[in-house]
């Protein structure tokens, strides 16, 4: 990782360190729930008495993988500033706000399923035929956890069932702490874990008013199904958003391709096919803002199921980028407006409070992601951080120019990761 740029969008916190870059993180992560400690932490694993049910398991349906495409295009969207590279991780974002929902009740929680796809017991249902599905080998895996921590402090309560719930469907493990330093230090530990050293941190500190973090964590690593040779490694140059010029290093290979009305774009696989890199590259005279703005999930998800049979010439940029962001404003832009309301807020499905009311005040995203001749590292994590308090309100196709990419699971062809690279640094 070379510079670091910090870019600040409606003074929210949004750093982005890129490195002919734009690929990141995302927080996803799975934990044996058993009762066991977890050695590298502080904290004491809290889950005595409540031990995982296994349920029916249901086959991911070609629905619900257009569902999480859509939320994945409308995230986007949504985290997209103009002139940025952004990178989120929807099936991070997605786990740990479904882990909340659970705990919301009344027009919060239909907010939430109305922005989240799906009602909330297909959003469980989902993740618990998901996470036992995913494929792994020596070459490439999709590793994803949860976990919940909540404040060891007398004026808050909470709601077992919600724990167990959230045992059952998500493998989240469940902390009671002291809220101070050393918890701060805990989590981040858990985040670095679970994502492989590629998220550091998550957290910063504790505000006074916060009573518990729903925190979810994910780590991809695959290698190529064709590394590119050195022999395929050329100096080029990559037009950036604001017009300036970057000489990086362009990986060429012969790759399956589709094109929409708006663009042409390509599928590269990693090994075994379980897993692909996607990209897609605006035709001249559409900006990148434009074509994100005409994305939908149902067209993309109908692409990336059908690249063409015949091959093209496609030169890729390497690149190395990490974002970070605080997801609220976004989140309550896309409809989910009475969880980030103190007054109206209902989470009581999550515990009680001696005074004042649940409510999300935060929602903390952070991404990484590597693409090399090799392969491809991505991590990512989502923090939904609840408190008491008010809330605050056919020819060769270069890729040398603003261009949308994503990370594929082959088997419902539903991206977990999916970003906009403008600038490469």
């Amino acid at each position: 990782m070379s510079n670091t740029m910090i870019l600040s969008r409606k003074a929210k916190i949004k750093k982005m360190l890129c490195v002919t870059a734009v690929f990141a993180l995302l927080i996803a992560l799975t934990v044996d729930l058993s009762g066991c400690s977890v050695t590298y932490l502080e904290a004491a694993d809290l889950m005595e008495g409540i031990t995982p049910r296994e349920h029916e398991m249901k086959a991911v349906t070609a629905e619900e993988a257009e569902k999480v495409t859509d939320f994945a295009v409308r995230l986007l969207k949504a985290s997209h500033g103009k002139g940025e590279n952004t990178l989120v991780s929807p099936l991070s974002v997605l786990s740990a706000l479904s882990m909340t929902a659970n705990g919301a009740k009344g027009n919060t929680l239909t907010e939430m399923e109305e922005v989240l796809g799906m009602p909330l017991n297909e959003l469980n249902e989902y993740f618990y035929a998901y996470e036992r599905s995913l494929p792994s080998a020596d070459t490439y895996k999709l590793h994803l956890a949860n976990s919940v921590w909540f404040t060891s402090d007398s004026r808050f309560t909470v709601n077992n069932a919600f724990l167990q719930t959230n045992a059952d469907y998500y493998g989240a493990e469940a902390f009671r702490v002291p809220f101070d330093d050393t918890t701060v230090k805990d989590i981040n530990k858990w985040v670095k874990y679970h994502t492989d050293d590629m998220i550091p941190e998550i957290l910063n500190e504790i505000p006074g008013n916060a009573v518990m973090y729903l925190v979810n964590a994910l780590a991809f690593e695959a290698e190529w199904e064709e590394i590119y040779q050195k022999s395929k490694i050329r100096k080029g140059t990559f037009n950036e958003f604001d017009g300036e010029k970057e000489t990086v290093d362009f990986m060429s290979s012969s790759e399956k391709y589709f094109e929409s009305e708006n663009a042409k774009g390509f599928i590269k696989y990693y090994k075994d096919r379980k897993y692909a890199f996607a990209a897609l590259l605006p035709n001249e005279g559409i900006g990148i803002d434009d074509y994100i703005a005409s994305l939908d999930g149902a067209s993309l998800r109908k692409m990336l199921a059908s690249p063409e049979e015949y091959e093209m010439t496609v030169n890729l940029p390497k690149f190395e980028c990490s974002f970070d962001i605080d997801m609220s404003e976004t989140l309550v832009s896309m409809g989910i407006k009475d969880a980030f309301n103190d007054a109206k807020a209902d989470l009581t499905g999550l515990g009680r409070v001696e005074a004042g009311n649940l409510y999300v005040s935060r929602v903390l995203h952070k991404t990484y992601i590597s693409v090399d001749a090799k392969g491809t590292k991505a991590g990512a994590a989502t923090s939904a951080e609840i408190s008491n308090k008010a809330a605050l309100n056919f020819e060769v196709l270069t890729f040398d120019r603003p261009f949308v990419y994503m990370l594929i699971d082959c088997e419902t062809n539903t991206p977990f990761f999916i970003g906009s690279l403008l600038e490469i640094d």
